[in-house]
């Protein structure tokens, strides 16, 4: 890309407000109407029972109107609103492509799951806990990080999505939970340090927190800052939020400790802001230095393919198998980082929308097999098919989903991802991704013969319990989105490849942000 000409951009120009669209609105009312709702509810604290049904359709609308910003991304391309008066970079910016669009929608259903999954898990006491409002300020901080232009403000929102998974965790104060939440917080804490000192280095380097203006100077010629260290340092900060080998021990620590109705929202969500944001950043803004730090990618994506998978082999807690199943997700998802291609990047983004609606429902089935036969442990068990035909039967769709057979979601994103490995002559990288597969299939096929075909061993007999609406709902309609992303997967696809391009080439990005087409000098 051609760097933006050597124009001084006059600080009084920066004050002058330039027409704004009214469906850029759209841009901020994600973040604004999470927040505003978390707030009513803390207001409500002593009606603790109106919770949910504020909630609920709160998270309706928000869905809603990110189907409605992704819309218009699709039709105009990406779009930017500014806070205040000050135009970029001097202000704070919301940027929107389609890359961050699609995921905030994914992100809006799969809360909207959680919740209703939530009227039936979460007890009197959990709502005086605050479940609701940190469910609610959670999604206001994925949210923000996803449709964020600001670099600082993606911290920022880190930090909020941090504090309220905190109080989710903890939720209920058990002694597991509190052993769980620290160990959660720890390396946590550690990469959000790494996270602001690489920020801190991003702003000594170039002047501008702004992404867009930061793309421009870091792609200009006779650029000699020493930016490959900056995007080590982002590496390994977004890798331990994203829970990539070797620093990953605090996901199966911690995941299997909270409500299923958390561990299914964490499943869904956190880990994929860390992918997120590794994406943005090396990708549209480092390009030269993602290239670099290709070689130690792949070796961490092998990694955290082959170290998921190896421990779910070994796990006999299903809370803690499905931990490590999204550990080796991260590591698929890293796979086509380290390819770099647009089709690398397209398999990439596929694959974390399937996990992220995926593992969600893995998650809440998880929580319905548990009820019907008495607990989590695989040695414990049994009997789930003959208690009913047609769980077993939705049991076995997601769980072919999760091994990335057809005609489910998992088969197209790993199809994109093996033949632009093979493509870019990395057979090393299609053999993992083919290898960690089928060792899935053998994780998922002991499950169902462990847990369902195998008859019930313990002395006690269970007797079947009926699934209530909440969790019902919730499981079939996530289920039904892994039917259809694998029987219609033409127009994710083509929306997943425009994305893959616009992080390769992010011109439009950078005009939405300076129509004018210069930054800051």
């Amino acid at each position: 890309m051609a760097a933006p000409a050597n124009t001084a951009v006059d600080l009084s120009a920066a004050l002058v407000t330039a027409p704004v669209d009214a469906g850029h609105w759209l841009v901020i009312l994600p973040v604004a109407l999470c927040i505003g709702l978390g707030a009513i509810l803390m207001m409500l604290r002593d009606r603790t029972a109106w919770h949910g049904w504020i909630a609920i359709p709160g998270l309706v609308l928000l869905v809603l109107i990110d189907a409605a910003l992704l819309h218009k991304v699709a039709a105009e391309g990406p779009i930017t609103m500014v806070m205040g008066r000050w135009l970029p970079p001097f202000g704070i910016a919301f940027s929107v492509d389609l890359f961050s669009a699609i995921m905030a929608l994914t992100a809006a259903v799969v809360a909207l799951a959680a919740s209703l999954y939530a009227l039936g898990e979460i007890t009197t006491s959990g709502r005086r806990y605050g479940f609701f409002p940190f469910l609610l300020l959670l999604l206001a901080g994925v949210s923000g990080a996803f449709l964020t232009g600001d670099v600082f403000n993606l911290y920022v929102w880190f930090e909020v999505l941090l504090i309220s998974s905190f109080g989710l965790l903890i939720l209920g104060s058990e002694r597991e939970q509190i052993d769980g939440a620290l160990k959660y917080a720890v390396l946590n804490l550690i990469a959000t340090t790494l996270f602001l000192v690489s920020v801190g280095y991003l702003y000594a380097i170039f002047g501008t927190l702004n992404m867009a203006d930061i793309a421009m100077k870091a792609r200009a010629p006779g650029n000699t800052a020493p930016l490959m260290t900056l995007a080590g340092l982002f590496l390994l900060a977004f890798g331990m939020k994203a829970a990539a080998f070797p620093v990953n021990f605090w996901l199966p620590a911690s995941y299997h400790t909270p409500r299923i109705t958390v561990s299914a929202l964490f499943a869904g969500l956190l880990t994929k802001v860390g992918i997120y944001a590794l994406i943005r950043v090396l990708v549209m803004l480092l390009p030269v230095e993602r290239a670099g730090l290709g070689p130690i990618t792949t070796v961490v994506a092998i990694a955290t393919m082959l170290a998921g998978v190896l421990g779910a082999l070994g796990e006999n807690d299903l809370r803690r198998l499905l931990g490590y199943v999204v550990i080796s997700g991260i590591g698929t998802m890293l796979a086509g980082v380290a390819l770099g291609s647009a089709d690398g990047l397209s398999g990439a983004i596929f694959y974390a929308l399937h996990s992220m609606v995926l593992m969600t429902a893995l998650y809440l089935l998880a929580g319905q097999a548990a009820r019907r036969g008495g607990g989590f442990s695989l040695s414990e068990l049994g009997g789930l098919y003959r208690q009913s035909g047609w769980f077993a039967g939705l049991s076995l769709v997601l769980f072919f989903a999760a091994c990335g057979l057809p005609p489910f979601s998992g088969f197209w994103p790993k199809v994109v991802l093996v033949k632009a490995a093979l493509d870019t002559g990395a057979w090393w990288i299609a053999a993992t991704i083919l290898l960690a597969g089928f060792l899935t299939t053998i994780v998922f096929g002991r499950i169902f013969l462990l847990a369902y075909w195998r008859p019930r061993t313990a002395p006690d007999a269970i007797a079947p319990v009926p699934i209530v609406w909440q969790a019902g709902l919730p499981i079939l309609a996530l289920t039904a989105l892994v039917i259809g992303f694998g029987l219609f997967p033409e127009q994710l696809l083509h929306l997943t490849q425009r994305a893959a391009s616009g992080l390769e080439d992010p011109s439009a990005y950078l005009h939405s942000v300076f129509p004018g087409g210069a930054g800051a000098q």
